[in-house]
C-alpha cells in the first residue's frame, strides 16, 4: 500500500529550520530587496538571491542595489506556523520617488549550507 501525503508536526518544522542553523548567523545579514515585475517566481527552483537579482530595481532615489539589512530578526514557532520576524525596515525616497516593484525578496548575504546568499521568502507588494 502506498503511503499518503507526509504532515509534518508543528514542531519538526522549527527543529528543520533551527537545524539550518540559520539564527546563530549574522543577523545584520538578512536583506530585504525589492524586485520588478519581470521576475516571475520559479519556487520549485529559484534557491539563491542570484536566481532573482536580474530583476532587482534600479539603485537610486534612496533604494540601494542589494536591499536593505533587517533588525530584530527571530524565529519562533506558534499554532503550526513557523514565523520569521524582523523589525520594521523602510526605504525613504530621496531625490525622486523609488523606481516601481512587484516583490519584496528576503535572503541571506552570506553561504549558508554551502548556497551563497539563499533565499528565504517573497511577498508580493
Amino acid at each position: 500500500m502506498a503511503a499518503g501525503v507526509f504532515i509534518i508536526p508543528d514542531k519538526a518544522k522549527l527543529n528543520i529550520a533551527n537545524a539550518t542553523a540559520i539564527l546563530s548567523l549574522n543577523t545584520a545579514n538578512f536583506r530585504a530587496a525589492l524586485v520588478s515585475s519581470a521576475w516571475t517566481p520559479a519556487n520549485s527552483t529559484d534557491e539563491v538571491w542570484a536566481d532573482v537579482s536580474a530583476n532587482e530595481i534600479a539603485n537610486g532615489n534612496g533604494y540601494s542595489t542589494g536591499g536593505g539589512a533587517l533588525t530584530g530578526v527571530t524565529l519562533n514557532q506558534s499554532g503550526g506556523t513557523v514565523k520569521f520576524t524582523c523589525s520594521n525596515f523602510i526605504w525613504t525616497a530621496s531625490g525622486g520617488s523609488i523606481p516601481a516593484w512587484r516583490r519584496l525578496v528576503l535572503y541571506y548575504l552570506g553561504t549558508v549550507n554551502g548556497k551563497v546568499n539563499p533565499l528565504l521568502a517573497h511577498a508580493l507588494g
